[in-house]
């Protein structure tokens, strides 16, 4: 009867087991995540939340308290909206323009030789650069007296026009920049689910009499729709915080022109001391972000369930 037992209660020691090493992982790393999440996430949101309430210039305890004045404020600033369209412009751009563009060089380059890896190399550069070194080479890029753009300007004999001076041609350099900065990051994505793909199904889609651009449609794309999905996360979420690129190329100017709703956030509250200014702008933007995350999310999971 022992020997016959035996093997039933096997299953339910290993899975007791591995509960309680379960157990013991979580009490032993959940209390440090939890504190560091409510120290440096949790306890400044609540702030900014609190602070968007008051007259407040970062000096003392707030007391002046305006209620949602700060939020009206900002929704009634011509340069607020101008923020929120030149962030949805960029935002446009990452995903319509960036994304398509590291996709192509992509399905180029994924495969596994040394030129190849040479490329990937030159092409990842850009990411690695710190965002406002990237600022600084660009700007000295677009100088109209000593950079490219003016030695290209005196070549085809024209007048050097001053790009990032100038309120139509400013915020599309900052596009620029912001494709060549970010497209090696998400190029990197696809590659690596690009070199996931089994060559199984290439050889069999190629044996079928299926040309290069219908095993990309068919084959290569739809097999790392999850590798799209999160570099679409990614730019988006990108998109909504970019800062630092703006500053070192044209600090939210020509006459504020440029603004992102972070660089916004930045000159017309933390510069001028107007924190709670600053903080209403923040919670606006961080429910847009929040918004955004549960809607991508339930998008992604009626995805994988249909």
């Amino acid at each position: 009867m022992t020997e016959l037992a035996a093997p039933g209660l096997a299953p339910s020691m290993r899975s007791g087991r591995r509960f309680t090493s379960q157990t013991s992982a979580l009490l032993l790393m959940l209390p440090p995540a939890l504190v560091l999440f409510t120290l440096f996430v949790a306890l400044p949101l609540f702030d900014a939340a609190y602070y968007s309430l008051f007259k407040w210039d970062g000096y003392g305890t707030p007391t002046d308290f305006i209620g949602l004045d700060n939020f009206k404020q900002a929704l009634g600033h011509a340069v607020f909206w101008q923020a929120v369209r030149n962030t949805l412009i960029v935002l446009a751009v990452s995903v319509f323009v960036q994304l398509p563009i590291a996709l192509g060089l992509a399905l180029l380059i994924y495969e596994k030789t040394p030129a190849n890896t040479l490329f990937r190399l030159i092409f990842f550069l850009p990411f690695i650069l710190a965002e406002v070194a990237s600022g600084l080479i660009w700007s000295f890029v677009f100088d109209g007296n000593t950079g490219v753009a003016a030695a290209l300007f005196h070549a085809l004999g024209m007048e050097p026009v001053f790009i990032l001076a100038d309120r139509h041609w400013a915020f599309a350099a900052i596009t620029l920049v912001v494709v060549w900065k970010y497209f090696g990051f998400h190029m990197m994505i696809y590659i690596a689910a690009l070199q996931g793909v089994p060559k199984e199904m290439l050889e069999a889609a190629r044996l079928e009499g299926a040309g290069r651009w219908a095993i990309v449609r068919h084959v290569q794309v739809p097999m790392i729709a999850s590798a799209i999905g999160v570099s679409v996360f990614f730019s988006i979420v990108g998109s909504l915080q970019l800062f630092d690129v703006v500053i070192p190329l044209t600090n939210g100017g020509p006459s504020n022109s440029t603004h992102t709703i972070v660089t916004y956030l930045y000159t017309f509250g933390l510069t001028r001391t107007r924190i709670g200014f600053g903080s209403a702008v923040g919670v606006m933007l961080f429910v847009t972000a929040v918004a955004f995350a549960v809607l991508y999310q339930r998008q992604i999971s009626k995805g994988s369930r249909s």
